[in-house]
């Protein structure tokens, strides 16, 4: 005669005693959004900001990386070094933010202008050419005429990146062969031939 094996009859009961217990979260005292409390004296579940305190990361205590001005001027100067990875990087957020309305080359004939938009101006106007660079990083954070602000789509890091290669697409429309360095030069002989 066998003897029946427990096992399979204590792995049900385990199962049932398991799925069978409610953990208690749904019974849990808790607050919906803009839903009355008695807890606090306001009557208001949803709480004030105290004043002071600032969401971790957000601080934004440097005047020059976050508007593009110094003393409430619009600055010229960058406030961190620029090189070949920043400008890649700006070129790369430009395509994305910028070349709909303002082209890849900064002329202000994007797709959405051919489509109808109204033609943004030129980086290459004087005017835009003689502007700080703080300029163009204020501009991207608050709008300017129809253009919307980017401060919550485009972090000031990039902002800052993208008018650095504002700057060179600038740069790059005016140069001159005596521009380029010796190295450069001779890459455009080649290209040349």
């Amino acid at each position: 005669m066998s003897r029946r094996e427990p096992q399979p009859l204590l792995a049900l009961g385990l199962c049932g005693l398991l799925f069978g217990c409610r953990n208690g979260m749904e019974d849990q005292p808790k607050v919906r959004e803009l839903q009355g409390s008695e807890f606090f004296q306001d009557g208001r579940a949803a709480r004030p900001r105290v004043a002071g305190t600032v969401a971790r990361g957000h601080l934004h205590d440097d005047e020059l990386l976050e508007t593009g001005k110094l003393g409430g001027r619009a600055a010229d100067l960058f406030p961190y070094p620029i090189d070949a990875g920043a400008l890649a990087r700006g070129r790369e957020r430009y395509d994305v933010y910028c070349s709909a309305c303002h082209d890849r080359t900064g002329g202000g004939d994007g797709m959405v202008v051919r489509r109808g938009f109204p033609r943004p101006a030129s980086f290459h106007d004087p005017r835009l050419r003689a502007a700080p660079v703080g300029y163009f990083v204020d501009v991207m954070a608050n709008g300017f005429r129809r253009m919307y602000p980017f401060a919550d789509r485009v972090s000031a890091r990039d902002r800052w990146a993208i008018a650095a290669y504002i700057r060179a697409l600038q740069l790059s429309r005016n140069a001159s062969l005596a521009d380029a360095s010796s190295d450069g030069r001779g890459e455009l002989s080649k290209e040349e031939r």
